[in-house]
């Protein structure tokens, strides 16, 4: 056994329980407490097992687990920038590079290479099973919100086209997905739990 290898995987071990901790603006199913990244790390894992077949294109499922599992490791460092934030761009991907090299650069090199690779491949949203993770980091939220009466887009006053420009990645990751998250978008409306901004008063971000 190498001790010096293993030491180095537990002091990551300890080091990403810090995500436990960090609070995001959407809540729990039918709740009023913000979930954290870690739970919303688990959900979407479980999401992509269960959704796979879903995809545009067959995926390597595995990659997508561990894609969806270490895809906010970066807050640890960077923080949770809302997805609706008017201040700051949610994309920040350069200060999360530099907690991404600090973070997996933690572990022995071959893992520390292949997790920067796997979270740059996510951030680049170009790959089929950065694509389907994506739709499913942008699926859950939707799902939070319809299920909490509007949960933060009724807190920070989202407007219909914002959410609906950023809810759009899922099609590029799973067309049907897309299909049934469109359906809940725009019962939201009619439901009155998003708000349906004129055409000519219409923005996005």
């Amino acid at each position: 056994m190498n001790l010096a290898k293993l030491q180095q995987q537990i002091d990551f071990i300890k080091e990403i329980d810090k995500v436990k901790y960090i609070q995001r603006k959407t809540k729990l199913f039918h709740s009023d407490r913000n979930e954290n990244d870690a739970e919303h790390s688990w959900h979407l894992a479980v999401m992509a097992i269960m959704l796979s077949e879903y995809s545009n294109e067959p995926v390597d499922l595995l990659k997508v687990v561990k894609m969806v599992l270490i895809h906010d490791i970066v807050e640890i460092d960077a923080g949770d920038t809302f997805i609706y934030d008017t201040q700051k761009n949610h994309s920040n991907t350069d200060e999360e590079r530099v907690a991404a090299k600090r973070i997996f650069g933690m572990l022995p090199q071959a893992q520390a290479d292949e997790m920067i690779a796997v979270w740059e491949e996510f951030e680049a949203g170009q790959t089929i099973e950065a694509k389907f993770a994506r739709a499913m980091d942008r699926l859950e939220p939707l799902l939070q919100n319809t299920s909490n009466k509007g949960g933060t887009w009724q807190e920070f006053d989202v407007s219909y086209q914002k959410v609906y420009d950023k809810k759009s990645v899922i099609k590029e990751g799973s067309k049907d997905l897309w299909v049934f998250a469109e359906e809940l978008i725009n019962e939201s409306v009619v439901n009155g739990i998003l708000r349906k901004e004129e055409p000519n008063s219409a923005t996005s971000e």
